[in-house]
């Protein structure tokens, strides 16, 4: 069975570590609170491991300085302009988080959540959690549940059901640094995103609803290349790319490769969604990480396969809606076999 341990309290509640164990040696470390993805141990070309994601040792250094890192997110991960959206023909109103709009379920999403165990094995866990009618503002009661599961790589499954029409975006908040985390920043790492298109935002980082081709742009990850290459601003990225290939017999599509080419470490991404937030992780500034490490900024990319941001409000995106006896499904597959 997977090892779980206490590792102390948020908020008077008690937050236990779950460790799961595959074959190769790849292991990861998830937290009740926020189904969270604490700490991921991948093989380089040699064979060394490292954990490649961003977190803190310390549930109250979460709590501080953990800006979602790792945390399963939503209701609706991202933004939605204003917090507001119709349903029906009914407005709703939600809670505005980042001046006067919403993100990632605002001050008290599923990040902040002490979720259950519903189940776990020596390779997987399953944490549950319900957001309950009006919570943040959302319409209908939302069960959610989360599954990580490694076997040849790592599987996150995400899914929720309803009682009532509503929307959802549920999505992962990793903070990848594939050198190892707390080695530095991730500009000299190179990705390739499986996206023609790209969404430009306006300088609230809400969608102007205009989809453009990432030819000749800060966007073109067609080609394997260095993330901080082309920046499109000093604050790096924080945009979603629109994925242009379609879903196989397993509803997955490619989505992104990511090298760091020093030491070989390589993670490949499939997911169920339309898109990926590509965010550098800019606002980390001597930032409190683990093992005594000092996050700088753009000390990790996050790749959030999502519905677009501000979807409710964008009738030509691909909807985010939920109605009862429907059940979302969000999975990501990553592979993390090494590049020689």
């Amino acid at each position: 069975m997977a090892e779980i341990e206490s590792v102390g309290q948020v908020e008077g509640h008690d937050i236990h570590a779950v460790t799961l164990r595959g074959p190769g040696g790849l292991r990861a470390r998830l937290l009740t609170w926020g189904a969270r993805l604490a700490e991921l141990w991948v093989p380089d070309r040699h064979g060394a491991f490292a954990d490649i994601v961003l977190g803190c040792d310390r549930p109250e250094d979460w709590l501080v300085h953990g800006a979602y890192m790792g945390a399963t997110c939503g209701r609706y991960a991202n933004r939605i302009a204003q917090g507001r959206f119709m349903i029906d023909g009914h407005a709703v109103q939600v809670d505005r988080n980042e001046g006067e709009n919403h993100l990632h379920g605002g001050r008290a999403g599923l990040d902040l959540k002490h979720w259950h165990i519903e189940s776990h094995s020596e390779t997987h866990v399953t944490f549950t959690t319900t957001s309950p009618d009006g919570d943040m503002g959302y319409p209908g009661r939302l069960d959610v549940r989360t599954t990580y599961r490694i076997d040849g790589g790592l599987w996150i499954k995400m899914e929720a059901e309803t009682d009532a029409p509503t929307v959802v975006n549920l999505v992962n908040h990793a903070y990848f640094n594939l050198a190892g985390q707390g080695t530095g920043d991730v500009l000299g790492q190179e990705l390739r995103v499986e996206a023609e298109y790209y969404l430009p935002v306006d300088d609230h980082l809400i969608p102007t609803g205009e989809v453009l081709s990432v030819t000749g742009t800060p966007f073109d990850f067609r080609q394997l290349r260095p993330i901080g290459a082309v920046l499109p601003s000093p604050g790096g990225f924080d945009h979603n790319l629109c994925l242009s290939t379609p879903t196989g017999p397993d509803g997955l599509r490619p989505c992104l490769e990511a090298t760091d080419p020093a030491s070989g470490r390589r993670m490949r991404l499939w997911t169920t969604e339309p898109g990926v937030q590509l965010y550098t992780g800019a606002h980390f500034a001597d930032t409190p990480g683990k093992s005594g490490a000092r996050y700088p900024r753009f000390a990790g990319f996050a790749a959030e396969t999502q519905r677009f941001p501000d979807t409710p409000n964008r009738p030509h995106f691909p909807s985010a809606r939920l109605d009862p006896g429907q059940t979302y499904r969000h999975i990501m597959r990553f592979d993390f076999t090494p590049a020689h």
